[in-house]
C-alpha cells in the first residue's frame, strides 16, 4: 500500500514537470502517460518534449597544430 502510494505520488510529480515544460494541459499529460504513447520526432517537437529535430550531423574538422 505504501509502495503504491509512492508510485502514484512520483507519477503525479513527473506529470506536473512534463506539463510545466511542454506547455500541455495537466489532464492531457495524465491521459497521455496512462499508456504507451509513441510519436515521431516532429510530433515530439509539436508536443513540446524536444526543442528541435536534427536532420543531419554537422561534420567537424580538426586541425592538428604541432
Amino acid at each position: 500500500d505504501i509502495h503504491a502510494r509512492e508510485i502514484l505520488k512520483i507519477r503525479d510529480l513527473l506529470n506536473e514537470i512534463l506539463a510545466k515544460h511542454t506547455g500541455q494541459d495537466i489532464e492531457k499529460i495524465r491521459q497521455d502517460t496512462e499508456r504507451d504513447f509513441f510519436m515521431s520526432a516532429y510530433e515530439a517537437k509539436e508536443y513540446g518534449i524536444i526543442d528541435k529535430v536534427i536532420t543531419s550531423r554537422e561534420i567537424r574538422t580538426t586541425t592538428n597544430k604541432q
